[in-house]
C-alpha cells in the first residue's frame, strides 16, 4: 500500500476512534458541495434522468450506468456483474474486497433502480418527474426518495472509498437491483436463485428506515427490522343480468359494494412484536404527553380501547398495530341500461408479520359472510420473521446518529410498505432499514406519488452517514 494510502487509513482509523464530541464538525451541508458531495449530486441526477419506471422504462440503462462509474472509479471488471433475466431489467452488483484477515462475512449495500411509473401531466406543470430539479431546498424528480437517494450515496461512497485507498476490515458488497417496485422477480429474488454468492452477506442495509422531522427538527432515527408484507385480494360478485327497467334484489354492484363497505369498517386485531412493541415504548419518550401516555398504555394491555382510540387516531400509527385492508380498485357492469353481470374490486392488504395470506382471506370471507360475493386470493408471500435487534448495529446507528445530530434517539421500526428486505430476512439474513434520510412524514411522503422529493440538507447527511456507518461496521470489532 502506498505510503499515502497508509496515512489515510491510519487517520480514519484514529477518527472512528475518538470521542464522539470530538467527532462533530461544522455543518455537513453548507450550501458549497464538497467534492464528494458533488460526486453524489452528479450520479443522483444521472440515475434520476433515467427513466427505470418498473413498466415502462429501462432498468439496465441505469445498471449499466452505475457499472460504468464503478470501472472508471477502478473496481476491477472482475468485481462488479450485470446481468439479469429480462433485457430491460439488469442488476449491478460490485464488490471492495477488504483485508480478510478476519473471515467475516461481506456487508451488503442494497438499493433499487426500479421506479414506480410517473407522468409529466400527473405532475406540477414546472415539474419533470424525469428532469432531476432543484427548488426551494429539494430535489424533485421521481425516484428521489424511492430509492436513487441510497442508490446513489452507495455508488459515490463507494467511489470515495476506492479513491482515498480506504481497505475494509470485509468485503463490501452494493447490489443496485431491478424489480423491487414490481415484485422482485427480476431483481433480487433472481440474484439470491441464480448467483447467490454475489450477494452472500453477513446483513444488510436497504431502504425502509430513515429519520424523522418535526418542526425541521430530528425527531428519531428509524432503523427498519421488520416489515408488512403484500397480499391481494379479489372480491367478486356475478348473477345472470338482465335489463335495467327491471331491477332485482340480487344487483351484483349492490352485493359488492355491501361487502366493501364491510371491509371498510372492520379494524383487524392490535398485534405486537417485539420491534413494534420497542417503537410505541420508545416513541412515548418523545411524542406529545398525552399520545405518549396512550403509546404506553396501549403496550401495556392491547386491549385498552381508550388507549389504542388515541394511537390509531394517526393513520401512519395505525398502519402498525395491525393487519390493514383497503379497496384501491373497482370495476363492475357492462352497460348502462343492464343489469352488471360482474363486479370486481381489489383489496389491498398489507399483513402484520405474524399474519398469513390464508388467515387473512378467510377473516375477510367470514366478515364479508355473503356467498353471492367471492373471495379470491391473489399472490402473497408469507411474511419472515423480524430481523434480530442486533446490538453491534443498532450501537453503530446510535453513535453516527449522536456524532451528526446529538441525542438523537434511534428506534426500531416496522415498516408498513414492502422492501426487498424480506428475500434476506426469509432467508435467516438480517436485513435492516437504515439511511440517516431525515424527513417530515406531514410535508414530504411523496414516494410514488405527485412531486416526489428529496430535502437536499437531508441528502447529504445522508450520505454522510452512511459513509461513517459503513466504515464502522467494516472496522475491527463490527458485527460478526
Amino acid at each position: 500500500m502506498p505510503n499515502k494510502a497508509i496515512a489515510t487509513a491510519v487517520l480514519l482509523s484514529a477518527c472512528l476512534a475518538l470521542p464522539l464530541a470530538a467527532q462533530r464538525g461544522p455543518a455537513i451541508f453548507t450550501g458549497n458541495l464538497t467534492s464528494n458531495q458533488q460526486l453524489a449530486h452528479d450520479i443522483y441526477k444521472e440515475l434520476i434522468e433515467i427513466n427505470s419506471g418498473m413498466k415502462t422504462g429501462n432498468v439496465t440503462l441505469a445498471a449499466n450506468a452505475m457499472a460504468k462509474r464503478f470501472r472508471d472509479a477502478g473496481i476491477p471488471e472482475s468485481d462488479i456483474f450485470v446481468g439479469g433475466p429480462v433485457p430491460e431489467k439488469y442488476n449491478v452488483v460490485a464488490r471492495i474486497h477488504g483485508r480478510g484477515a478476519s473471515g467475516r462475512k461481506p456487508l451488503l449495500l442494497l438499493a433499487h433502480l426500479d421506479v414506480v411509473e410517473a407522468l409529466k401531466s400527473d405532475w406540477s406543470a414546472d415539474l419533470d418527474p424525469f428532469v432531476f430539479t432543484e427548488r426551494d431546498g429539494y430535489y424533485y424528480g421521481r425516484g428521489t426518495a424511492d430509492d436513487k437517494a441510497m442508490a446513489s450515496i452507495f455508488v459515490a461512497n463507494a467511489i470515495r472509498m476506492v479513491r482515498e485507498h480506504v481497505v475494509p476490515e470485509r468485503d463490501i458488497i452494493i447490489a443496485l437491483t431491478a424489480d423491487e417496485e414490481g415484485g422482485g422477480n427480476n431483481g433480487v429474488d433472481w440474484l439470491l436463485k441464480n448467483h447467490p454468492q454475489l450477494v452472500d452477506a453477513a446483513f444488510v442495509i436497504n431502504e425502509g428506515g430513515g429519520g424523522t422531522l418535526r418542526g425541521g427538527k430530528p425527531l428519531f432515527n428509524g432503523v427498519q427490522a421488520t416489515e408488512k408484507v403484500t397480499t391481494n385480494i379479489t372480491l367478486r360478485a356475478t348473477n345472470r343480468g338482465g335489463h335495467s327497467s327491471v331491477p332485482r334484489s340480487d344487483n351484483a354492484i349492490t352485493a359488492l359494494a355491501d361487502a366493501l363497505s364491510k371491509v371498510g369498517r372492520y379494524q383487524f386485531p392490535v398485534r405486537f412484536n417485539e420491534v413494534t412493541r420497542g417503537f410505541f415504548a420508545k416513541t412515548a419518550e418523545i411524542e406529545t404527553p398525552a399520545l405518549g401516555a396512550a403509546m404506553r398504555a396501549l403496550v401495556a394491555n392491547p386491549r385498552d380501547a381508550s388507549a389504542l382510540a388515541v394511537v390509531s387516531a394517526d393513520p401512519r400509527y395505525n398502519a402498525m398495530l395491525r393487519t390493514t385492508c383497503v379497496a384501491t380498485m373497482l370495476s363492475g357492469g357492462h352497460a348502462t341500461n343492464a343489469l352488471p353481470q360482474l363486479a370486481e374490486a381489489t383489496v389491498n392488504c398489507r399483513m402484520f408479520p405474524s399474519d398469513t395470506p390464508e388467515v387473512v382471506r378467510a377473516d375477510i370471507e367470514r366478515l364479508i359472510n355473503d356467498t353471492t360475493v367471492k373471495v379470491i386470493a391473489r399472490a402473497g408471500a408469507r411474511p419472515p420473521a423480524p430481523s434480530p435487534l442486533l446490538p453491534e448495529l443498532f450501537d453503530a446507528v446510535t453513535n453516527v446518529t449522536r456524532e451528526l445530530w446529538g441525542e438523537v434517539p434511534v428506534i426500531p421500526v416496522m415498516s408498513t410498505g414492502a422492501t426487498d428486505s424480506r428475500f434476506f430476512r426469509a432467508l435467516g439474513v438480517p436485513a435492516f432499514g437504515v439511511s440517516g434520510l431525515f424527513s417530515d412524514p406531514t410535508v414530504d411522503a411523496r414516494a410514488h406519488g405527485r412531486d416526489e422529493r428529496m430535502r437536499i440538507q437531508s441528502y447529504y447527511e445522508g450520505q454522510e452517514f452512511l459513509w461513517r456507518l459503513t466504515r464502522a461496521l467494516t472496522s475491527r470489532g463490527a458485527v460478526p
